[in-house]
């Protein structure tokens, strides 16, 4: 059960981050002192438990797949591909979001920081959900 309570969580997650940043420049004006919505305020919470929870369970799963002897060349690269892509978006996201909480760093620019941010969103939901969907098929077994 709670496997799937995880997972039903990353698939919330991946909607609501890729849902939002689709629709976020159809609502929202940007400005110097505010270049993204508030929205974000609530989703980067949600965003940061969703990434610890996929890169526990995309490590578990790789972990399993790589003591497994008999494991298809599919599921090495299913399990593979999730973690290392999960472990990739984590490194960028937490790179940006403390850079977004300290304003002494100042070796980026707003352009690169805002390049990082739409690669995690668009990235982000994929990982999420595709771990939250393996997560869910997983406790139905």
């Amino acid at each position: 059960m709670p496997k799937k309570i995880i997972g039903m969580y990353l698939i919330l997650v991946a909607v609501l981050v890729g849902a939002h940043t689709v629709i976020e420049p159809l609502y929202h004006v940007s400005t110097e002192a505010r270049p993204y919505s508030a929205t974000w305020d609530i989703l980067n919470p949600m965003m940061i438990v969703a990434l610890l929870l996929a890169l526990v369970f995309a490590y578990r799963r790789k972990s399993g797949v790589d003591s497994d002897q008999g494991a298809s060349t599919r599921e090495f690269i299913a399990a593979n591909t999730l973690f290392y892509g999960t472990l990739f978006v984590s490194i960028l996201f937490f790179w940006n979001w403390f850079n977004l909480h300290s304003p002494e760093y100042t070796a980026i620019g707003d352009a690169t920081v805002s390049l990082v941010w739409i690669v995690v969103d668009a990235l982000l939901p994929l990982l999420t959900g595709a771990m939250g969907v393996h997560l869910v098929r997983d406790a139905n077994e």
